[in-house]
């Protein structure tokens, strides 16, 4: 049975049933007026779960992590004004990587819309064309069929889970009273056409999707692309979920070309596939082995890549073939060389391709991690070969020019964390240094790390409730490896670690400003870089845990901070790990690291 004070209650007691029945039952609230109807239902829903968090921002960018981490959608809740506004950024970046996100905003009715009425804006439409999808309800009332929101609210979810997927918006008008006060109405009778739906306990609304794709219906220029082998790379990009990464690693093996996965994938740091190529942004950017290593095909599979290396690359010298493949229809292609694009479900394309190669017998030895034809004659054998032991002598490099001193750096940071991490445990990565630490300097592990990024817009806001919101979903331990710049942007977003329950670690790379601008040209400006730029704020953060509550280290020497990690992750709550570095320092490092890690990688590969 469902009971409702008033018709605003039971609309809104609608709405969130049937986004209960859908699977999206995490709501992450933003305390507020004139949303009351909404979140009093979702408080009365027993099967709702609920985040509540003072600022719209944080909550938005909360429920944009758990949505990354569980693959649906989670919803936030916020009252009007310019608290919607605050959920922006949250938006355009589910919207930029197709994370599905769910906003219910509370509004104002329509005779209080433009009469200087306070707290309210126009709410139609608000995010434009970052919106998936937008819906505005009318206030409630007795004279529309109950089944308008029902479907309304299966539209919305199956816009945010589709293959488009992004952030969807339903606006919910609202008169007073606001509160769930008793106005003795019946809705027995107005209920009556949706009896069914309250019966059977599903959904109202069933939606299908595709047939899935088979290798019979792949086009013959990609069945003669596989035939022939050329010497190519396999990429991938971002890549959504852990069907998706088991598709791709499957795939990787059996086509048997150098495997470059983005961090962002979570392949990058899978030691586990045999065709694994880790350290490829160092091998990009060397011009010496690029020029004797000439790329003739490329499959990227997934989203956009961090490293501009090869783009770059390809860009100045693409190859005849280059396939782009994701589920979603935007480009991915900014350097514009894509010869030829799938918009297919991820694993369903890797799994026809898959079994197209398999016709021509295994790419590659599973036991050796050898290309078939290093066994028996298969075209280019030492190409694989060629790229796996150049990446391994990169890495051997790095251990050697990392481990002559026991000092941290931002480089040695990454190393580590990732030789530390527990397998299956969740690694968040923050935008700027971070994540292009991470992408080229992180190990292969025996054991994978679930990675998760905001790449999207590769904004610094809302880093800390981001990552929060997919440790919630993940259950598990999470790392997230952020800069000093964007953990202050978040600050306020700390008050959420506390309430997770599994440990939380967040390794802040102190380097006293905007770390990736001293990698710029402008950095080569003195009168305006430091003020403008560098923008040095002279803070540390022991003061910040204490204020939340939260464990707080401060390492400086390598074994510190592996002591201070293993702590972290085993303790339960959150802890705040401060490594403290110089600017100027790391860009001196990289810079070494990179010229050295790639010095004696000239030798042609086995095929000239």
């Amino acid at each position: 049975m469902i009971q409702a004070a008033n018709v605003n209650d039971l609309w809104a007691t609608l709405l969130v049933e049937e986004l209960v029945r859908n699977g999206v039952d995490t709501f992450c609230i933003a305390p507020g007026s004139r949303s009351t109807p909404l979140v009093v239902a979702v408080a009365r829903n027993p099967r709702a779960r609920t985040v509540v968090h003072y600022d719209e921002r944080g909550a938005a960018f909360h429920a944009l992590g758990h949505a990354r981490a569980t693959g649906g959608p989670a919803t936030v809740v916020t009252t009007s004004g310019s608290a919607l506004a605050n959920v922006w950024p949250a938006v355009v970046e589910a919207s930029l990587e197709r994370v599905p996100l769910l906003v219910l905003s509370g509004d104002r009715p329509p005779e209080l819309q433009d009469t200087g009425a306070n707290q309210t804006m126009d709410q139609i439409k608000f995010f434009g064309g970052y919106a998936e999808w937008s819906a505005s309800l009318p206030c409630p009332s007795t004279d529309v069929d109950p089944s308008v929101v029902l479907t309304t609210v299966d539209q919305a979810v199956s816009r945010c889970r589709g293959p488009a997927g992004g952030a969807v918006h339903v606006n919910c008008m609202f008169r007073e009273p606001l509160a769930p006060t008793e106005q003795g109405d019946d809705f027995e009778a107005y209920l009556e056409p949706v009896r069914a739906w309250r019966d059977r306990g599903r959904a109202y609304t069933t939606y299908e999707s595709a047939p899935p794709c088979r290798a019979s219906e792949l086009p013959a220029e990609l069945v003669e692309l596989v035939a022939r082998r050329p010497r190519g790379l396999l990429v991938a990009g971002g890549l959504a979920s852990a069907a998706e990464r088991a598709a791709v690693a499957d795939l990787a093996e059996a086509l048997g070309w150098p495997f470059l996965p983005d961090v962002t994938s979570g392949l990058r740091l899978d030691g586990r596939t045999a065709v694994l190529v880790p350290y490829h942004e160092v091998l990009l950017g060397s011009a010496e082995f690029m020029r004797d290593h000439p790329v003739e095909a490329v499959i990227h599979l997934g989203g956009r890549w961090t490293s501009r290396r090869l783009p770059d690359h390809l860009e100045v010298a693409p190859p005849k073939d280059y396939v782009v493949v994701n589920a979603q229809p935007d480009r991915m292609d900014p350097i514009h060389r894509a010869t030829r694009r799938f918009q297919l479900p991820m694993a369903e394309f890797c799994e026809a391709l898959r079994a197209l190669v398999g016709t021509a017998g295994p790419a590659v030895d599973a036991a050796s991690g050898a290309a078939a034809g290093e066994a028996g004659g298969g075209p280019d054998s030492g190409w694989l070969a060629s790229w796996r032991q150049a990446s391994e002598q990169v890495s051997g490099r790095l251990d050697e020019l990392l481990t002559r001193d026991r000092t941290l750096n931002e480089p040695k940071v990454a190393r580590l964390v990732s030789r530390h991490i527990g397998g299956g445990e969740g690694l968040y990565l923050a935008s700027s240094m971070p994540v292009r630490d991470m992408d080229t300097f992180g190990c292969p592990r025996p054991a994978p790390v679930v990675v998760a990024a905001n790449r999207g817009a590769s904004g610094v806001d809302g880093t800390i409730a981001t990552a929060t919101g997919f440790a919630r979903g993940l259950d598990k331990c999470v790392t997230l490896m952020i800069g000093d710049q964007a953990f202050l942007h978040d600050l306020n977003s700390l008050r959420l670690c506390r309430s997770l329950d599994h440990p939380f670690v967040i390794v802040v790379l102190n380097n006293d400003g905007g770390g990736i601008f001293s990698f710029l040209p402008i950095s080569r400006f003195p009168d305006v870089f430091e003020p403008y730029f560098g923008a040095s704020h002279g803070m540390t953060f022991e003061h910040a845990a204490a204020l939340f509550g939260l464990e707080y280290a401060v390492p400086s020497t390598a074994d510190e901070f592996v002591d201070a990690y293993a702590q972290a992750r085993g303790r339960g709550g959150a802890t705040v790990i401060e490594v403290r570095t110089t600017r100027r320092d790391n860009v001196d490092l990289h810079a070494r690291l990179r010229r050295d890690a790639a010095e004696g990688l000239t030798a042609p590969s086995s095929r000239t």
